[in-house]
């Protein structure tokens, strides 16, 4: 099978062994998402080698048991040991031994098929079409923000990137409570103001003061988690979503005197996400950029990280 692989900072779309479905199911991936983890592999993070991705919907092909074949599904990332007193809580993205598809341990969905234990898979809502089911991942990445920390519906709320992540965030979060999304774009910022969403530049934003009870960092640079610190008020919540391959300078002093709280949001539920999905309360559709086929997955990372593309989408 075609899979798009690193290896020590190299790309490449490789003809490689299908996996054998012996303990875990056997997923044919439909469609697969770029993201800007995916990016960031390429360029070392994690030091990962192997067959990238982990957003992804597909059809299972072979399992053990029966209660998923042939269905459509989309797979929690994370693969626990299945022991740890985490994985026995039902929440193994923190198992010390985890892997993690295309990211740790693991080949991913930038390929024709991969391999998930069936607990990890999820069905898709017949409702839900492929192009937006391959949202699900980060679209629940978005919603962990609220399983990490308790937002209200008076709590003013701020996101910085209007990147794919940034606006993910931006629009689950205004469904409780008013958001001001920090971009640079002005294509981009048109889709969440298309969902009533109060948008910004960060040069203009500057005059806004310290207003803000939650600050979420989506932007993927460095710079954004200073902004955050401009704009929250004494004892707010700074939510760190990016993953980046670069190191951040923190100003611990002026942490410690306003009691900022840190708060770390990586991976989320996948329910609440498919659920969005399927009410239609998130513009995923304004997303989608462009699409190749995964022969092409090289030319499409290079896409990917081009001026004002959000996603691309790979079809094995």
């Amino acid at each position: 099978m075609l899979a798009l692989r690193v290896k020590n900072k190299r790309l490449a779309v490789r003809d490689v062994q299908r996996p054998d479905a012996d303990s875990e199911a056997l997923v044919r991936v439909v469609l697969s998402g770029i993201c800007n983890t995916d990016l960031e592999i390429a360029r070392g993070y994690a030091g990962f080698n192997g067959t990238i991705g982990h957003e992804f919907v597909g059809v299972v092909e072979q399992s053990s048991n029966n209660k998923l074949l042939n269905q459509r599904v989309v797979g929690e990332i994370n693969v626990g040991c299945g022991k740890c007193p985490l994985c026995l809580s039902e929440d193994p993205r923190h198992c010390p031994s985890r892997t993690v598809l295309g990211i740790v341990g693991r080949d991913g969905a930038h390929a024709e098929f991969l391999l998930l234990p069936l607990e990890n898979l999820v069905a898709v809502p017949e409702k839900v079409i492929d192009e937006h089911a391959v949202f699900t991942e980060p679209l629940a990445a978005a919603c962990g923000i609220v399983e990490r920390t308790n937002i209200k519906a008076d709590d003013r709320v701020a996101v910085i990137g209007d990147g794919k992540l940034g606006l993910m965030c931006a629009q689950v979060l205004a469904l409780t409570s008013p958001v001001l999304l920090v971009g640079k774009h002005q294509t981009k910022l048109r889709i969440a103001q298309r969902r009533g969403i109060e948008t910004t530049t960060p040069k203009d934003v500057a005059s806004r003061g310290r207003e803000f009870d939650v600050v979420v960092e989506a932007s993927g640079s460095p710079s954004g988690f200073a902004m955050a610190l401009d704009l929250l008020r004494p004892k707010g919540r700074l939510v760190l979503k990016s993953t980046f391959h670069d190191t951040t300078e923190i100003d611990a002093a002026r942490i410690v005197v306003d009691e900022i709280s840190i708060i770390g949001s990586r991976c989320g539920r996948f329910a609440p996400a498919l659920d969005l999905l399927k009410k239609g309360a998130i513009d995923v559709d304004s997303m989608i950029s462009e699409e190749y086929a995964l022969a092409d997955g090289v030319h499409a990372m290079k896409r990917a990280k081009a001026k004002g593309i959000l996603k691309i989408l790979l079809r094995p």
